[in-house]
């Protein structure tokens, strides 16, 4: 389906739409001789788009605390089981996204796919929410298990100032927006060497695990489904806890536009890391129950490093630094995917328009990549992170779940799409009925948080009317929005992407 840009349609001089041309401000009418082409390039190969994918889903919980899982399951053996099934159904969303990503060949994943099926009001609502609120609390989660792990070596007989971390991670989460402003070749070279640590530290964990399961340490592992009894209705966030460790393998289609022959690329990147990760998260979890029982991983805040000082002595030391360069990893993927979802936002409109802008020399979405580090401040530095992301993680699968039921949707509305990667119809549909079940279980199991987060997510519509559709804004706030786009241009040095040949 081919759709003009939203922007196209908001009436002139409106909330999101400038007269800004395609050079600086500053520069006149005068066309630098011999300048590039300002576009986002084609930089993301196979390797990178692996990294890409595995550097964000893996993250800090499989190192520190699993024990969601087991919390709500009950036994060693339906923990397991849970976390094997939900790296399956993550396959089935990644592949489902493949199709999507190999058919609408857009950057800006989930918030692409709704738009063009479902139209620009949820799509709208998905940014909205992602913008304000869940991106931003999901990196300062990462952030400041990163601050904390970082700084674990320099304090082990005592407890980490809260400040300290704090400060780190701001340090941290600043590195990263630097990062990704200056370059996008040292972000994605950055992003290899992480994810090779991070299958680094799981090796730590399951090569040990493995000699322990070859000297017969499986006691652990008898009678692996008794344990205490776990309500079926907590099931729903059994699965919410594997989901969300799993959660990433979407991230590559954030990117796109910027992926070498997407048509192969994706679907075989998302293919190989998937399977690397449920490998690798199923083994790590036998790995941990080798040596720690169930009650002893629910009591203990960092399962690796309980199960490193056990098996490998003075080694455990480099553990949490291991776990810091995976959150490194992850904030680093998280951003780099994330800001192309404002920057095609904001190309449609639905974002202000300084946030579609490319630096001129440096050809990165510096506005889209910033922005981000305003709002995780105030993040960083506020309440109860946790429950925030609580409340709205149903929104997450609200929406990847509509995305993937729009791909059913596809099949049967433009049988002729050009589809290179195709998959049957039973992993879309299962996978769709698999989020919008949980979203529904949620909203028996803990009605308050659920209820919560859609209140916060409905803001959204009212948010769409005032900014998208009414056009006849006061001249003021008309006049002061040009001027604040063209005095950012000027400071950022950052002009609209010229049209790709």
């Amino acid at each position: 389906m081919v759709r003009k840009p939203v922007v196209s349609t908001i009436s002139k001089g409106g909330y999101l739409q400038g007269n800004v041309n395609r050079r600086l401000p500053s520069l006149g009418n005068k066309e630098p001789p011999g300048q590039e082409k300002v576009q986002l390039k084609r930089k993301v190969t196979l390797l990178r788009g692996i990294s890409i994918i595995i550097g964000t889903i893996i993250g800090a919980g499989i190192f520190i605390s699993p024990k969601g899982v087991l919390q709500n399951t009950g036994s060693v053996g339906m923990s397991l089981t849970i976390w094997t099934v939900c790296g399956v159904l993550s396959l089935f969303g990644a592949l489902s996204y493949a199709e999507l990503g190999t058919s609408i060949k857009k950057s800006g994943g989930h918030y692409t796919y709704i738009l063009e099926v479902f139209g620009p009001l949820p799509a709208f609502v998905r940014v909205w929410v992602e913008l304000l609120i869940i991106r931003p609390a999901a990196t300062a989660v990462i952030s400041l298990a990163f601050g904390r792990y970082i700084l674990e070596p320099f304090f082990i007989q005592c407890e980490i100032p809260e400040l300290a971390i704090k400060l780190i991670t701001a340090v941290g989460l600043t590195v990263v927006m630097v990062l990704n402003s200056m370059s996008v070749s040292w972000s994605a070279r950055i992003q290899i060497f992480l994810t090779f640590c991070k299958l680094t530290a799981i090796l730590i964990i399951i090569v040990p695990g493995v000699m322990q399961l070859i000297k017969g340490q499986t006691q652990n592992f008898k009678d692996a489904f008794s344990g205490r009894d776990s309500s079926i209705t907590r099931l729903p966030l059994a699965f919410y806890y594997g989901m969300y460790a799993y959660a990433g393998w979407f991230y590559l289609n954030f990117v796109t536009e910027e992926v070498e022959n997407p048509e192969k690329t994706i679907p075989l990147a998302i293919c190989i890391s998937m399977a690397i990760v449920t490998i690798g998260y199923v083994l790590t979890n036998v790995a941990y129950f080798t040596t720690i029982n169930a009650e002893e991983l629910l009591l203990s805040n960092a399962v690796a490093v309980t199960f490193s000082e056990r098996l490998l002595g003075n080694f455990s030391l480099a553990v949490p630094i291991f776990v810091a360069l995976s959150c490194f990893g992850s904030m680093n993927g998280g951003v780099f995917a994330v800001s192309r979802l404002f920057y095609v936002a904001s190309r449609e409109g639905h974002l202000p328009e300084i946030l579609s802008m490319i630096h001129v020399r440096k050809h990165t979405p510096l506005p889209a990549v910033i922005v981000l580090h305003p709002l995780t401040m105030i993040m960083l530095f506020s309440g109860d992170l946790d429950s925030l992301l609580n409340f709205l993680s149903f929104a997450r699968w609200l929406f990847i779940g509509l995305a993937v039921a729009g791909l059913i949707y596809l099949r049967y509305k433009c049988p002729d799409m050009h589809r290179p990667f195709k998959v049957p119809l039973f992993i879309p549909a299962l996978f769709s009925f698999t989020c919008l079940f949980m979203v529904a279980l949620s909203l028996y199991s803990d009605p308050f948080s659920t209820g919560i987060g859609f209140i916060i997510t409905l803001t959204g519509v009212p948010a769409y009317y005032l900014f998208i559709i009414w056009d006849k804004k006061p001249k003021w706030f008309r006049i002061m929005s040009e001027r604040i786009t063209r005095t950012l241009q000027i400071i950022l040095e950052v002009v609209p992407e010229e049209d790709k040949l």
